[in-house]
């Protein structure tokens, strides 16, 4: 059975830092740079701060039941009826983002490097590498993840190093200057997008990872280091490209590469954010598709998922195609449906699965005494 794989500590938490950088990388410093103007860096450390709540909400849940899953948990503790209706949404949630994933993807190569190519192919392209690196099973999409985690960071870092130079620190000022609610917002879209849809690592934390106990640090760090990388991101965007540039852009950390001007010689290496997004949005992609799989197939109690991710993948395509009919709608999806989906499935179901558990546990140990 492909979903007894365990992984270690460290592909764990190289999968929670990926997923927490995922689609954010290129997004949220426009969301970010449009509430809170040149105070955006601040909003983002703030929003980095809530998800770590969020991640220790994760690990109090999950520890209390270490050898199961997401929808497993749903089912035990509010009862077989209710916890598959909870799992359900679970799933459609999942199922959901896996699509829209799959949309942004094709949308951004035809938006920015490849426009005349149709958005299908692309999309239909990237469902065959996500239905085959699910069909190959956690183990191995973990393994490559601590490869591609290595050409993401030397590649950050060389995008890093190589903007300084553009850096006008007259683009953060004044600081704290914002008023309190946009920042707030700022920071709320921040950890709903980068830590809230985190709760479909809960299909692997703690059931599938070698060290549960441990596990829960592996979390948090992953969390914070790709929070740190997203308050980078921001910060550069702010500094290079400047906080009016940076909120009407609609991938202000893709314009940063064109920024690039090392002694005229070496210039706007578009190919160095492109790949970043590749990587980081490709295995939040498979960590959707793999949290929605493998759910449908335990709110169904069937042993094996490896028969349910090509009719699963075939549909997501489909999904991926008509989920948006257009870019207005998209925008108030994201911004309206989306973070009330998010916040439903990723706090208040988790909170209520936790008090329920909580309140079990204090009836059991009385009858006991």
């Amino acid at each position: 059975m492909l979903d007894n794989q365990k992984i270690s500590l460290r592909q764990f938490r190289i999968l929670v830092i990926l997923f927490t950088i995922g689609t954010s990388i290129l997004v949220v410093p426009a969301t970010l740079a449009f509430e809170a103007k040149q105070d955006a860096w601040i909003a983002a450390i703030l929003g980095v701060g809530m998800g770590l709540a969020v991640i220790f909400l994760y690990n109090k849940l999950s520890l209390m039941f270490p050898n199961m899953t997401f929808v497993q948990m749903n089912q035990k503790i509010l009862g077989k009826w209710l916890g598959r209706v909870a799992s359900i949404f679970f799933f459609v949630m999942s199922f959901t983002y896996a699509s829209t994933l799959l949309f942004y993807a094709g949308t951004f190569f035809i938006t920015e490097m490849m426009p005349e190519t149709p958005l299908w192919s692309l999309v239909i392209l990237m469902g065959i590498i996500m239905v085959m690196a699910v069909r190959y099973g956690l183990e191995t999409f973990a393994r490559s993840a601590e490869i591609f985690i290595l050409i993401f960071f030397i590649l950050f870092i060389g995008l890093a190093i190589s903007v300084t130079p553009e850096i006008e620190f007259e683009n953060i000022q004044p600081v704290f200057e914002v008023e309190l609610k946009p920042l707030l917002r700022g920071s709320i879209f921040l950890t709903i997008i980068s830590t809230v849809n985190t709760v479909v690592l809960l299909m692997i934390f703690p059931a599938n990872v070698n060290q549960p106990k441990e596990g829960q640090k592996s979390f948090l760090i992953g969390n914070l280091i790709g929070g740190l990388v997203m308050i980078i991101i921001t910060l550069l965007a702010i500094l290079v490209i400047g906080p009016y540039h940076s909120a009407t852009q609609i991938y202000p950390g893709y314009q940063l590469t064109k920024k690039i001007n090392i002694g005229d010689f070496v210039t706007r290496i578009d190919a160095i954010m492109a790949l970043m997004w590749i990587i980081t949005i490709y295995f939040k992609l498979i960590l959707y598709f793999y949290a929605s799989v493998l759910g449908f197939t335990q709110i169904l109690e069937i042993k094996d998922y490896r028969p349910f991710t090509l009719p699963l993948g075939m549909i997501a395509i489909v999904l991926s195609l008509i989920v948006y009919p257009n870019v207005v709608y998209q925008q108030e999806w994201d911004t309206t449906t989306a973070n009330a989906f998010s916040l439903t499935v990723g706090i208040f179901l988790p909170i209520l699965l936790l008090i329920v558990a909580v309140i079990r546990k204090k009836m059991d140990q009385k009858k006991h005494t």
